[in-house]
């Protein structure tokens, strides 16, 4: 019997950056959910402690009260790799062993299940990032799962697991999952396979389409008139999809977002606005990111090659033919931005000007294709304050006292530009 499960991050999450440089890699966003809580979803009965990295742990205590952060108690533990998609397979898989284990998928740790004089000792280690060592002396069984690596992993695998989690979050529903209003004039189209929660408001015009997946939209969420959203899509609670939007497949718009124009097999996570005209494709969004109107990111190159990504420094070839921009937490494009296909935007940066700005922008950058020089830091931070504040959001002492260790964490990628 596990007492508790704990989430960890590893080596590998430096794959995920710039998304990961204010959050841990299982609070992503890959369909509904965040990682996390599909985990929590399907072990629903076990306490949960979260493993993360020591620069951000003060902050994840700050949003996360109620959860052990760097800490375990009880005399046994399942950990499982916050990049890890949990699902019902993965579940009946771990239950089927009492005894001590580690589940591994090539180099890759997906869980480890730990008590005893083990367990004791790996609590001494959760200030520190986990690696294969720390579980070295454990039975080794292989597991084939999907996990996370890049962050176009989570874009391919979206509208899969939109569905996924669609099915977990409506299944006790009984009778019509329509809860919202519904005016007069709107298309519902396979409305068996749409849900709409209570406060949702859908105008007039509007048209979704879940004749192939699934389409929910959360509370309290407002589509404008004439908007078109086809499944399998998510649109998080308070978003607002705008006049005439065209959201299509395999796209997730957390909460409390602004969305216009054309989107595509994307996820933005929460607490952003692309408002206006412009096509965003097979991208991800971080939170507190606006793109200025008639912003477009390519998301195919015109020989229909696999794009090359540059993750952390290194070029990554993607093996797809689709890759979109990827924009970390509180960057901003100014209006007719282009963004070349693969393009990578590090966090609190600020992109504008004609042409195609480069495919690799650091963290804290200012400018675009003609000069980019540093963002200044203090400028960043008052900023941030400012849009928080426009969302009823405070950026508190210890959000601030992690803007300024990212700011130190990116100095060298700066230097290299």
């Amino acid at each position: 019997m596990i007492d508790r499960i704990c989430i960890i991050e590893g080596n590998y999450y430096r794959r995920l950056l710039p998304l990961v440089f204010f959050r841990p890699v299982y609070d992503l966003r890959c369909g509904i959910l965040t990682l996390r809580e599909k985990i929590i979803q399907y072990f629903p009965d076990i306490p949960v402690s979260l493993h993360c990295r020591s620069y951000i742990a003060d902050v994840l205590k700050q949003q996360n009260p109620n959860f052990e952060i760097n800490e375990i108690t009880g005399n046994s533990c399942l950990f499982i790799n916050g990049r890890v998609l949990v699902n019902s397979e993965f579940k009946d898989k771990i239950s089927q062993d009492d005894e001590d284990v580690l589940y591994t998928k090539g180099d890759e740790i997906i869980a480890a299940k730990v008590s005893g004089k083990k367990l004791e000792t790996l609590k001494h280690r959760l200030n520190d990032l986990f690696t294969h060592s720390d579980f070295n002396d454990l039975k080794r069984k292989e597991l084939d799962v999907k996990i996370v690596s890049y962050p176009w992993d989570l874009v391919k695998n979206n509208g899969e697991q939109i569905s996924e989690d669609f099915k977990t979050l409506t299944k006790n529903i009984k009778g019509s999952k329509i809860k919202g209003t519904v005016y007069s004039n709107v298309s519902l189209l396979n409305e068996s396979n749409i849900f709409i929660d209570e406060g949702a408001k859908i105008r007039p015009g509007v048209v979704i389409d879940a004749e192939e997946g699934p389409v929910y939209i959360g509370k309290n969420a407002l589509i404008y008139p004439n908007a078109t959203i086809e499944g399998p899509a998510f649109i998080g609670s308070k978003s607002k999809i705008k006049i005439g939007a065209k959201i299509y497949e395999n796209t997730s718009i957390g909460e409390v977002c602004k969305v216009g124009g054309e989107v595509e097999e994307s996820i933005i996570h929460s607490y952003s606005n692309k408002q206006h005209d412009g096509f965003l494709g097979h991208a991800y969004l971080g939170m507190w990111v606006n793109l200025g109107a008639d912003t477009n990111n390519s998301d195919l190159k015109n020989n229909y090659g696999s794009v090359k990504v540059v993750i952390d420094g290194k070029q990554v070839d993607s093996k797809s033919m689709f890759a979109g921009l990827t924009m970390g937490d509180h960057s901003k494009s100014a209006i007719n931005t282009m963004f070349n296909t693969g393009t990578v935007v590090g966090v609190s940066s600020n992109i504008f000007g004609g042409g195609f700005p480069d495919k690799y922008i650091p963290s804290f950058s200012w400018g675009g294709s003609e000069s980019i020089t540093d963002y200044d830091l203090e400028k960043s931070i008052e900023v941030a304050r400012k849009v928080m504040a426009r969302r009823k959001a405070e950026l508190t002492d210890l959000d601030e006292t992690l803007f300024r260790k990212i700011f130190d964490l990116t100095k060298e990628e700066r230097r290299k530009r």
